[in-house]
């Protein structure tokens, strides 16, 4: 922020001195200097400018919104003078952008999805805010408008951004990763105990659905859904090989075989 400021040379053939400036918020009962004030120590500096008033602070946050005025002193009495009505700072929050997946359907060829995606913000944005689009790192669309159609890869990424802010991108979405299986206790499983299969993948969006298979004459046969798979009272017929699929909006991810080897007491 800045402005100018004017005094006469000498008042009564006494020769005009500033001996001080500062910036101050007019919400203050006094004046106070901003850079006193533990709130902005460190974020306030004056670059020097002859007749020049400038105030530059740095790392601002919503509570820097406020209305700024400027003082300076002078050695003549009642030399105390103010800029009026001052500066007026808005901070807004940075817009926590995510994007949300609002339709998908399997393309054709079935190796990926075409879906539909939105840039939501957690605050409202003007309608003339433009949009920027990535893919796999890249800018591939600007617009207006917040939404955006396009076919999606099982190792495809996709982030927003307003325009203008690229830098402040949301996270990307991508369909699940390859996940991994663990099982517990991951000792000697015998006959008449309880084991229990955890499936654990990243997604974003969440995965939303996990299914279990077991691998059975060559072919998987399906077993059950959610994260955990618990196989109460195990025994024998139990041994084999088990994974899991892990799904979201975007596409799904199957884990590799994980075998368990059930023995009798």
């Amino acid at each position: 922020m800045s402005c100018t400021y004017t005094y006469p040379p000498q008042i009564k053939k006494k020769k005009t001195k500033v001996e001080k400036t500062f910036w101050f918020i007019n919400r203050d009962i006094k004046p106070v200097d901003l850079k006193t004030k533990s709130e902005y120590k460190g974020r306030v500096d004056y670059p020097s400018k002859k007749n020049g008033c400038l105030v530059r602070i740095s790392d601002l946050r919503q509570s820097d919104s406020a209305q700024y005025q400027f003082r300076f002193i002078t050695n003549q009495p009642g030399g105390h003078y103010t800029g009026s009505p001052g500066v007026t700072l808005t901070v807004t929050a940075r817009p926590d952008l995510q994007v949300h997946v609002s339709r998908s359907s399997t393309c054709r060829n079935s190796n990926c999805v075409q879906v539909e995606l939105r840039c939501h913000s957690n605050c409202r944005l003007p309608d003339n805010y433009k949009y920027t689009w990535f893919k796999n790192g890249q800018k591939i669309r600007s617009g207006t408008s917040s939404s955006y159609s396009t076919s999606f890869s099982s190792g495809d990424t996709i982030s927003c951004a307003v325009k203008g802010y690229e830098m402040f991108s949301s996270p990307p979405a991508f369909a699940p990763t390859v996940p991994s299986v663990s099982f517990s206790p991951s000792g000697e499983i015998i006959e008449g105990s309880s084991v229990t299969l955890t499936c654990t993948s990243d997604a974003n969006p969440p995965v939303t659905k996990y299914t279990w298979y077991k691998r059975g004459n060559n072919q998987p046969q399906s077993r059950g859904e959610g994260q955990q798979f618990v196989l109460s009272f195990i025994n024998s017929s139990d041994s084999g090989s088990y994974s899991c699929v892990a799904e979201n909006s975007l596409g799904l991810k199957m884990s590799e075989y994980v075998h368990i080897d059930v023995k009798c007491e």
